[in-house]
């Protein structure tokens, strides 16, 4: 029998659930208080939330009419799925407290929904939200994630990022000392790391230093109009623009550097070519994965990280 490449996602799903699931995502109508000048104005430097919403996802449409037609989209060819909820689009625990419980509880009363996926931010969450969501995870499945992107601070405030990393260590410890498994997402190639030699193994260290349960990765994209692909045009020496290859050699060494029971979701994210101001790869999210554990198993077993 083969070893374990890495923790997969899917197959924990299943784990937990006892049954397949396909995540439909939602657009709840939420903003985030890096745009509505909470915190800051403008967003993250390199966000355009065009490159994952759905067609279906609309805030006109209601929670229930969004899963509905995502339910009719997968349902055609997998007639017995069981769904999850995915609250995408934005910062989706910002918002009054009646409003959010109004939106999940509408979510998980659609059938066939047997769970919610909540993408948020770490200074979006309160102990009274914190202590609802564990509520509600003792009768439906509930993963919260936050976007952490970086554990430097430098790196956080270069990408306007509005929040540092002791507020992320906050509310995932937070999130888990309640129960809930807690995700992580962060981006790889962002200006100012490839250059700096102990990085990538900082970053692995403190991520698997939290009681991270998934944890999403990909790599540092290009999108017209917002201000990252502003800066690349004006200083592209501030970039490391990563070939596939290269940065899926990249991404294994940051795999190895990682606690091992943290179950990785995706390595890589691909937007509209439409969409990008640099080329992307020309590789669908299946056909990267399959090249990277084949590149995995090309390396063979994980050397033992020096320490720092």
């Amino acid at each position: 029998m083969k070893a374990e490449l890495y923790r997969e996602f899917g197959s924990w799903l299943t784990e937990q659930l006892g049954t397949k699931v396909q995540k439909i995502s939602v657009n709840a109508g939420f903003t985030c208080p890096n745009r509505d000048g909470r915190v800051g104005t403008g967003g993250c430097s390199y966000c355009n939330n065009q490159t994952f919403n759905p067609a279906y996802c609309a805030t006109e449409k209601s929670v229930r009419q969004q899963l509905e037609e995502g339910k009719a989209f997968f349902g055609r060819k997998y007639p017995e799925m069981k769904y999850l909820a995915y609250f995408q689009a934005y910062t989706n625990t910002y918002g009054d407290f009646d409003t959010l419980q109004k939106k999940y509880e509408e979510a998980l009363s659609v059938d066939g929904v047997v769970g919610l996926v909540i993408g948020t931010r770490p200074d979006c969450v309160s102990p009274t939200l914190l202590d609802y969501l564990a509520e509600l995870h003792q009768r439906s499945f509930v993963l919260l994630e936050y976007g952490i992107e970086s554990t430097d601070d430098a790196i956080l405030k270069r990408i306007n990022r509005g929040h540092d990393f002791a507020q992320t260590e906050w509310a995932v410890r937070e999130t888990a000392k309640r129960g809930i498994p807690v995700g992580g997402h962060i981006i790889l190639g962002l200006p100012g790391t490839y250059e700096q030699p102990d990085y990538l193994q900082l970053e692995a260290q403190r991520l698997s230093a939290l009681p991270l349960t998934t944890l999403k990765v990909h790599q540092l994209q290009l999108i017209r109009g917002t201000r990252i692909a502003e800066e690349y045009a004006e200083r592209p020496e501030d970039f490391h623009l990563f070939t596939a290859a290269e940065y899926i050699d990249y991404v294994i060494d940051f795999i190895r550097m990682l606690r091992k029971d943290i179950v990785l979701e995706r390595f890589v994210s691909q937007s509209p070519a439409s969409l990008l101001a640099v080329p992307g790869w020309g590789l669908k999210n299946h056909e990267f994965t399959a090249m990277l554990r084949k590149r995995m198993e090309e390396r063979g077993p994980t050397p033992q990280t020096p320490p720092l």
